[in-house]
């Protein structure tokens, strides 16, 4: 085993090899290892990682970074779906070992990344054809853990007593939902993971008036069906609170048994949308109403705050696509 090294002032970690093989006649190496995601529960544990190494013809590009199969491409462009620490990591733990002038292609394998996306959400924000290499940071965070709780409710307290606080919050769950907030000028803005019951009721704690939930609709959808935990390990029932919310957005018969039996809320939208849109818009936009009543009623249950939740809700093309009244009156006071 190799030390890897990290940022400056942290320790080195030690990454374990199973197997490695060099090969002469081409003048390449094969290294084999698993993914550990650390504490928590997450698809990607034990995920065997292949890494193929050769001598690269091009001198000036030190280090090239191929996808291979199983890593995540950007729909885009095609390029490989690897974070700036990602890349950054491999610069900084493999520069050092080279010798000046020589350069190295490094391929990358995932053997079910592919099949491993398939229960992921990458494809909705772009991503294909495998998982993609998005390390943010040295440790690993979960995003269902108590710990990761406190740290957010930490983060909410100290953003809620700065002076320049004006009582308007956007949380959010991920990095896309953070990314967008900022285009859109939707800030401050909170990045929560999966923990938005506890969240809410602390923001209506810290004194702030306007909320706005801006999230993917796969993982929103579950606020409407009253889940406030959204990790996909805990609960889910997605198309199941979808298709009776259909019944009251007046769906047919055959438009909620094609809800119901689609793959993915995803799938929902697109095959509700392509044979009935009219159907689709009233349906999503009484989902993005229902996640604002059902949080409204959420706070409500621990306290008595005037405080206004609204909900906007982005599609895979990571477009805002449905908005609630309370959510309208939100970006109003934004713009």
């Amino acid at each position: 085993m190799q030390p890897l090294l990290l940022e400056e002032g942290t320790t080195e970690t030690l990454v374990p090899v199973t197997s490695a093989a060099c090969f002469a006649a081409a003048d390449t190496a094969l290294a084999i290892g698993h993914c550990d995601p650390g504490p928590g529960l997450d698809l990607t544990r034990g995920l065997e990682i292949w890494v193929r190494v050769a001598w690269s013809a091009e001198a000036s590009e030190r280090i090239q970074l191929i996808p291979g199969d199983g890593v995540g491409r950007l729909a885009a462009d095609g390029e490989a779906c690897v974070s700036p620490y990602a890349e950054a990591l491999l610069q900084r733990t493999l520069l050092p070992l080279l010798q000046e002038g020589r350069g190295i292609a490094l391929e990358v394998v995932l053997p079910r990344g592919r099949q491993l996306a398939e229960r992921t959400s990458n494809a909705a924000f772009g991503v294909v054809d495998g998982l993609a290499l998005i390390g943010m940071q040295a440790e690993v965070q979960s995003s269902a853990t108590p710990d990761q709780l406190a740290g957010v409710l930490d983060s909410l307290k100290r953003m809620c007593a700065a002076p320049t606080f004006a009582g308007c919050l956007t949380l959010v769950i991920g990095e896309n939902g953070l990314a967008l907030a900022r285009e859109h000028g939707l800030t401050p803005s909170l990045k929560v993971g999966n923990w938005l019951g506890p969240v809410l009721v602390a923001a209506a704690e810290h004194g702030v008036k306007e909320l706005l939930l801006l999230g993917y609709h796969g993982k929103l959808v579950k606020l409407a069906g009253g889940i406030f935990h959204t990790h996909h390990h805990l609960a889910d029932g997605r198309l199941e609170v979808l298709t009776a919310l259909g019944v009251r957005a007046g769906l047919t018969v055959q438009q909620l048994q094609l809800v119901l039996e689609s793959a993915s809320v995803e799938a929902a939208l697109q095959g509700l949308s392509a044979q009935a849109p009219d159907a689709a818009q009233r349906l999503w936009l009484l989902l993005a109403r229902t996640v604002e009543d059902r949080s409204q009623a959420y706070v409500a249950r621990y306290g008595d705050w005037s405080i206004r939740i609204g909900a906007a809700l982005f599609d895979r093309a990571r477009v805002i696509r449905w908005r609630g009244v309370c959510a309208e009156r939100f970006f109003t006071l934004m713009d």
